[in-house]
């Protein structure tokens, strides 16, 4: 009965109903062991372990709401367990370390999890503790983590990709009193057009400057691709093949392209290979970028930079990618019911407020994303208030765990969509993307003719 009403909780805060050895012991003074029945009170759970990853001033928050349930409960004492990135902590996973009890994963790595029977799910357990699924997280990032209808580890962090715009090089107020299409001062939104137009502006010779950058990448191109219409994957849960060969999809990308392929206002391979987009961007050199949440405190350190954020532009529909955090619970936890407790601690609001003040985390816990604790009101950006309006728009990838193999492959394409000269052959790289996928996104597949089949048929 409980599993059904833990299901229909969850299928409630989604609307569309998509979701989600025992050691024997016996007292010196009694008989014999061998004449009574084998106890099955489990040994006691002295510690469990929690791992995570992050630069050091997000770990010292972690570690802070550590000592402060070692220090307040009575349940097994926590150790931490630090890796420096999330591919650090799968690397060391796959080469045979210990997983932790509760660990810090993304969503990138969830496939992986499953497929390796890593895990276990925690929505029955968390629903016994309270957790309000319903209201205290929204619905995209609940379905994130949600795989045969049950809640595989609890949303943590949900960081949409946005632009980040140098405010003295991009300036909405001065391009609107020379009478160029720009948002108002104050919109977080705005169409592809405006976005052209700024790049435009913020692109100076005289002073070397450019107008913006975006990656050569899938997670790069994708929101330009939705927004437009197309779509980057034949099927959301189960991909054979990239598709942006399809018509809506090359419109899409040729509309973007005719921007980012333009060597006035982008930056080109020899200024990236001088230095990063990021690193022109806190030069004062580069007029936008695309990123996430975590390089907020980087910026903030930057002397004079004014800097602020916007959503993705849009070509039709709003539209981004993002990454999703979680918390989930080790299959072979020394002990599930403290491990979850231990979790319902770390999803608190107070714990969650803890590691939101460092600058890192875009909270997926909605009490703390609304609060002044993440939005930050009297620091940049001043419209902190975007990361969480365009969670709605988040495109999810499917979950497979080929995407970085995937990638690599078809980057060199990519590069060329993006940085190549002369005429684009816009028809010809993208068929080539699509078929150079097709492998890796579906091991089954074969180009060569069947047994009944030949060339001409």
């Amino acid at each position: 009965m409980r599993g059904t009403r833990v299901r229909r909780t969850l299928a409630g805060a989604l609307a569309a109903g998509v979701v989600l050895a025992a050691v024997g012991c016996t007292d010196e003074s009694d008989p014999p062991a061998s004449r009574l029945p084998t106890s099955t009170s489990p040994a006691p759970v002295t510690h469990l372990t929690f791992g995570v990853y992050g630069p050091s001033t997000q770990i010292a928050a972690y570690r802070s709401t550590v000592d402060q349930w070692n220090g307040l409960t009575d349940g097994p004492d926590v150790r931490l367990r630090v890796w420096k990135t999330r591919e650090a902590f799968r690397d060391a996973v796959e080469s045979g370390a210990d997983l932790p009890d509760v660990f810090l994963t993304s969503r990138t790595d969830l496939r992986w999890l499953l497929d390796d029977k890593l895990t276990q799910p925690v929505d029955e357990l968390l629903d016994e503790r309270g957790v309000d699924f319903g209201d205290g997280y929204s619905r995209d990032a609940l379905q994130a983590f949600s795989v045969d209808d049950r809640l595989q580890c609890m949303p943590y962090g949900v960081s949409p990709m946005v632009i980040y715009y140098n405010k003295r090089l991009v300036d909405f107020a001065r391009m609107t009193r020379r009478g160029l299409d720009a948002p108002d001062p104050d919109s977080t939104s705005w169409s592809f057009d405006q976005f052209s137009a700024a790049a435009s502006f913020a692109s100076r010779p005289g002073r070397g400057t450019k107008g913006v950058h975006i990656s050569a990448t899938l997670p790069g191109l994708s929101p330009f691709i939705v927004s437009g219409g197309g779509s980057v994957f034949d099927d959301g849960s189960d991909p054979k093949s990239l598709t942006l060969s399809s018509s809506d999809s090359r419109v899409a990308l040729d509309t973007t392209l005719q921007l980012l392929r333009n060597p006035q206002v982008t930056l080109d391979e020899q200024q990236l290979d001088r230095a990063t987009a990021l690193k022109w961007f806190e030069r004062g050199k580069l007029g936008m970028i695309a990123g996430y949440r975590s390089l907020v405190p980087e910026l903030r350190l930057v002397p004079d930079l004014d800097f602020d954020v916007m959503a993705m532009p849009s070509l039709g529909s709003a539209a981004t990618v993002g990454d999703v955090s979680g918390l989930c619970l080790s299959r072979k936890a020394a002990s599930p019911p403290d491990a979850a407790d231990f979790m319902v601690h770390e999803l608190s609001v107070d714990s969650v407020t803890r590691v939101t003040r460092t600058g890192y985390l875009a909270p997926a816990n909605l009490q703390v994303a609304l609060s002044d604790t993440f939005l930050q009101p009297a620091r940049e950006p001043q419209h902190s208030t975007v990361f969480n309006t365009a969670v709605r728009s988040m495109v999810q990838a499917p979950l497979v765990d080929t995407l970085p193999a995937l990638q690599e492959a078809v980057e060199p394409d990519l590069e060329q969509l993006v940085f190549g000269v002369g005429v684009l052959d816009l028809d010809g790289i993208t068929q080539r993307i699509d078929d150079t996928s097709k492998p890796i996104l579906d091991p089954e597949y074969s180009s060569s003719p069947g047994p009944s089949e030949s060339p001409s048929d």
